[in-house]
């Protein structure tokens, strides 16, 4: 592993990933965590900034080139901020299903499946964390680390709701 491809990186890429690890960490945190408390509203709050400006900074990037100077990964970016706004206005209302919807659909797609994308080959995620690995040597480090992180934030979002079992579904304590 090496940061010298991300000490390197235009500052759009290296914002991106100054916030987007840290979401990705305390969005686990917050999916796996009873829901409604002070702790959960005051982290949830800083979670959706980190989430939005991740999502900013993708407008800014365009290492892939589809669609003039976008890609399908700024399809993500739309929807989490998006998303972003519709998580709030749903915690506000005390829509809880569409909140914990919002938020999980946010974390599974803007940081999970998002972040499997940056593995890939010829990419800087991949430059920077299999440094010195064949393609084939980072596949099977990859494969299995892709597989565990999928299943910490199933495991995160299930264990969530089982904290909150008992508890209105319909509004925030």
């Amino acid at each position: 592993m090496t940061f010298a491809p991300l000490l390197h990186a235009p500052f759009a890429i290296q914002l991106h990933v100054a916030t987007v690890i840290p979401a990705a960490i305390l969005g686990a945190f917050l999916l796996a965590r009873p829901k409604g408390t002070r702790w959960h509203r005051m982290l949830g709050k800083i979670w959706i900034v980190l989430m939005v400006v991740t999502a900013s900074s993708t407008f800014f990037i365009h290492e892939i080139r589809l669609v003039g100077g976008f890609s399908p990964i700024h399809m993500l970016s739309i929807y989490v901020l998006f998303g972003s706004w519709q998580a709030i206005a749903a915690a506000r209302r005390h829509d809880i299903a569409a909140h914990r919807g919002h938020v999980a659909g946010m974390y599974l797609g803007g940081i999970v499946v998002a972040g499997l994308f940056t593995m890939l080959p010829g990419r800087l995620m991949h430059a920077s964390l299999f440094c010195g690995l064949s393609n084939w040597q980072a596949a099977v480090v990859a494969v299995p680390l892709t597989g565990l992180l999928t299943a910490a934030a199933v495991l995160s979002i299930r264990q969530g709701r089982l904290f909150n079992r008992g508890k209105s579904s319909k509004r925030l304590a």
